[in-house]
């Protein structure tokens, strides 16, 4: 059978078993939609949380990074894995004895404000629409390359997926399709790793081979090998890192303390029966998600070396096939600047600018002519996020490796951003309609208005991935600042400060947003000339200040709420009972607000 028909049918096949588990799990009531129920198991609850988590960023982008950063790379396996140690100790079991539907839904309660409640949303809504500008994206490379589309084409489609079972199956249909996402991206990412192991240094598990001697006889460990090639070819050695260490500190803080403030992951943990089983939830999440990221280096190492074995000094005319696949998308680009019609691959910018996505032409040797080539040496531009994606064909794998990966990456994609999406829709009609402007709207319409408000997401979704303001884990890393810089803090003090009020949580929440989105929107998109740590405040990137606007938000709302009046008694009695299991609030507590009248 023909690779591409492989693909075809591999992917279909997930897309109707997603389907098929939306159908069966349809929510019926708001409940279903905003927190599946409140009955999910702790071991289903932690896949489910695991498929949420590792998202187009963390199967297509985070090993491509590693494969081209080396040591810069590892702040995202730090920050991203040990984020999760923070959620499970600090917020979790907190916030689902709290029992509310959203993360909005907590900061309007325990600061008794509407204002507090709808700062939060809006907090929320910039959050999610940054991360899920990432997964769109994701969703465009996957289906462009594998079953050759348009990446536009490719995004629309995954946007028609995502629109039937997230807004069909709220967060009951979400939960249990992420259960099968995950089953399928954590097979498709392992295989292939094992395979390359095998062929690199004949050793089965990934994580022993990054650490093992080269199969080829030379004697030679692979990551000496790896340091010993790229030195060769005027690049820093792999192992070395080239970030100060301030930035990877900010940075690897940032994504930590943005991972226990991101929505999308806190409100899984309303979905469990009870507060014991939102921490042990969060133990199986962390366990399903370290069988990919510990194999993340592997599969980066494992990248990069074979990447150099198939391209460096080939002649473009006998060149791989896969090289051309990636080429006709706009995703590798050569420009033969020595007109020796060899591909030469050494340290430095390939071209000045990015090369031509739109109306390319080819020349003499068929490479994609860009605008403004540079003086350096590299004649070939790669694209980072496609390096998990065209490992199989990189290392010859059979086809039916490379039809799991399409649908390995489509899973990791779709399910995160089904459960931003979700997170957004919840934020809106229950944050924003239900609790602050149509307060006596019935159950029917409240999830009316759940399902309109996804599918607008979806379609600002769509727009954001097919006009992405980066790589698809540099846009998360800024949705990790935003949430660091926002949401963190305002529930970190929520549930240990008494003295926090409103004034304070709000002065906090804008601040944070307001320092850590203009930063970002400064470097990045107003003045990128600027961006290098010559001019980053403390010599931090836009990746990592989200830890500064953490500090800046602590520092506004102490501040503000020292000078205002404090909570009333009765949010003094309801912090108490979150950490306490008896009080005033503990029959609240026990009491899911979702079994209240809606």
């Amino acid at each position: 059978m023909e690779t591409q028909t492989l693909i075809i049918i591999t992917v279909s096949l997930s897309f109707a078993l997603y389907i098929g588990i939306a159908i069966w799990s349809r929510a019926g009531s708001t409940k279903d939609f905003y927190v599946a129920g409140g009955g999910v198991h702790p071991v289903v609850n932690g896949m489910a949380t695991a498929a949420d988590w590792m998202s187009a960023a963390s199967f297509i982008s985070m090993a491509g990074i590693i494969a081209f950063a080396g040591y810069d790379g590892s702040v995202y396996l730090m920050g991203w894995t040990g984020g999760y140690v923070l959620l499970a100790l600090l917020l979790a079991p907190y916030l689902r004895k709290f029992g509310q539907f959203t993360v909005p839904d907590f900061v309007g309660t325990r600061y008794y404000s509407r204002t507090a409640r709808v700062v939060a949303v809006i907090c929320l809504i910039f959050i999610s629409f940054t991360y899920v500008a990432g997964q769109m994206r994701g969703v465009g490379v996957v289906f462009s390359r594998f079953l050759e589309v348009d990446i536009t084409y490719g995004v629309l489609i995954g946007m028609g997926v995502v629109f039937f079972y997230a807004v069909m199956g709220g967060m009951k249909g979400v939960t249990y399709t992420q259960v099968a996402q995950y089953c399928v991206l954590i097979f498709a990412y392992l295989v292939p790793a094992i395979f390359m192991s095998i062929l690199i240094s004949g050793q089965p598990v990934p994580q022993i081979g990054l650490g093992a001697q080269m199969a080829d006889g030379s004697g030679l460990w692979v990551l000496q090998k790896l340091d010993q090639t790229l030195v060769d070819l005027g690049f820093a050695p792999y192992t070395s890192g080239s970030k100060s260490m301030i930035d990877m500190m900010a940075i690897t803080a940032a994504l930590m303390v943005g991972t226990a403030g991101l929505p999308h992951v806190i409100v899984r943990f309303f979905t469990v029966p009870k507060a014991s089983d939102a921490r042990l939830s969060a133990g199986w999440a962390l366990f399903f998600i370290a069988l990919l990221y510990t194999t993340a280096p592997a599969v980066g190492a494992f990248a990069r070396i074979n990447f150099i074995d198939q391209v460096n000094e080939q002649p473009y005319e006998k060149a791989p096939f896969w090289l051309g696949n990636w080429e006709n998308m706009g995703l590798i680009a050569w420009h033969d600047k020595n007109e020796d019609g060899i591909i030469q691959y050494r340290a430095g910018e390939a071209f000045e600018g990015a090369p031509l996505y739109k109306d390319d032409q080819r020349g003499q040797w068929g490479e994609r002519l860009t605008a403004n080539p540079s003086d350096s040496p590299n004649e070939i531009y790669v694209d980072r996020d496609i390096m998990v994606l065209a490992n199989p064909e990189i290392a010859q794998l059979p086809p039916w490796v490379i039809a799991l990966v399409a649908a390995g990456g489509l899973a990791a994609a779709l399910s995160t951003a089904a459960g931003l999406l979700l997170v957004i829709s919840s934020a809106v009609s229950h944050d924003l309609m239900k609790k602050t402007f149509l307060p006596d709207m019935t159950d029917r319409q409240e999830l009316m208005f759940a399902r309109l408000s996804a599918a607008t997401a979806i379609l600002v979704a769509g727009y954001l991935g097919i006009n992405p303001p980066g790589f698809v884990a540099e846009v998360v890393a800024f949705a990790f600042g935003l949430a660091a810089a926002s949401l963190f803090p305002v529930i970190f003090m929520g549930i240990f400060t008494k003295r926090m009020n409103r004034e304070g949580a709000i002065a906090g929440m804008i601040s944070g947003l307001l320092f850590t989105f203009g930063y970002i929107l400064f470097f990045k998109f107003v003045m990128p000339e600027w961006n290098s740590a010559a001019h980053w405040l403390f010599g931090i990137s836009p990746e990592g200040i989200g830890i500064i606007g953490m500090l800046v938000n602590f520092a506004m709302a102490i501040s503000v709420s020292h000078f205002t009046a404090p909570p009333p008694a009765e949010i003094n009695d309801l912090v108490n009972d979150i950490r306490l299991p008896s009080g005033y609030a503990g029959a609240h507590a026990m009491r899911h607000p979702a079994d209240e009248s809606s």
